[in-house]
């Protein structure tokens, strides 16, 4: 059975949203299907201006057609020019400091945005019901923010998440404890409580830098997850997805957006373990 069209139709608004932190107007695109109360769940995906190559609404509209999700509300907040200073690790910028405004990106999130998408959307944030996704260079900030405020978010999905992010260059002695957003999760006094979906592609690159004949993003992303169950998040807590041939485009994201719809806020939720 699948619901009439009346119902899993989803409608796009786009606002302009002016942030005091990020000193600009930020285009925010709210996905809202024709039913939703204000306890219903939330996905904030980052790099939201992708959102048309990603056919975010089209798989939206399926998935609840088909009653594989629930009715969920999607913010997708837009980057622009500064996606480069604007995303990473909070207060950690990389080796040739790019990053160096994540922490303000990250104030925007969790001190304005937070609040306005609820004034604009009636919704009563609960972290059991937020997550936050994001592509590349946004799922590694999406990753970031989700360690750091699980008392917002409590699951995050990570699509070819830039885990590579360093603070040293290969010339300058570089070694695998130069990782940024590895380290932060080795240093971390304690795991938060939340819940991850990391998705890497068999193609996202071609690089391996220790020749182990595995691409440098897969190893990355591994080396991740071992830190996240070293810290204490629960190996149930983790879902991991490697696909075959999968590139470090909006084509292979695409296809892999239903599996994390559907683990995020599938109408029974399955985490699997790694």
């Amino acid at each position: 059975m699948t619901l009439p069209k009346s119902e899993w139709k989803y409608d796009i608004i786009s606002t302009l949203f002016s942030s005091k932190f990020l000193k600009r107007d930020v285009r925010i695109d709210y996905y809202l299907p024709a039913k939703y109360s204000d306890n219903s769940d939330v996905l904030f995906m980052l790099d939201g201006q992708d959102a048309e190559l990603l056919h975010l609404k089209d798989t939206l509209q399926n998935l609840l057609q088909l009653k594989k999700i629930k009715s969920i509300i999607v913010i997708a907040i837009h980057a622009n020019k500064n996606r480069m200073q604007e995303y990473g690790v909070a207060g950690k910028a990389d080796y040739l400091k790019r990053g160096n405004k994540a922490k303000q990106f990250s104030k925007f999130i969790v001190k304005e945005l937070i609040v306005h998408c609820s004034s604009f959307t009636g919704i009563k944030f609960a972290p059991s019901k937020t997550a936050i996704a994001g592509f590349s260079l946004s799922g590694l900030t999406a990753f970031d923010l989700a360690w750091n405020h699980s008392s917002v978010f409590e699951s995050a999905g990570v699509f070819s998440g830039s885990f590579w992010w360093r603070k040293k260059s290969y010339e300058d002695g570089y070694t695998d404890d130069d990782r940024i957003m590895h380290q932060v999760v080795r240093k971390s006094k304690s795991a938060p409580a939340i819940k991850c979906w990391i998705q890497t592609g068999t193609k996202d690159e071609i690089a391996d830098r220790n020749k182990n004949g595995i691409i440098d993003s897969i190893d990355d992303a591994r080396d991740l997850i071992l830190e996240m169950k070293q810290k204490g998040v629960p190996s149930k807590n983790i879902k991991y997805v490697e696909i075959p041939e999968g590139q470090h485009n909006q084509s292979t994201w695409s296809a892999a957006l239903p599996l994390f719809l559907c683990w995020a806020f599938g109408n029974k939720r399955k985490v699997d373990i790694y």
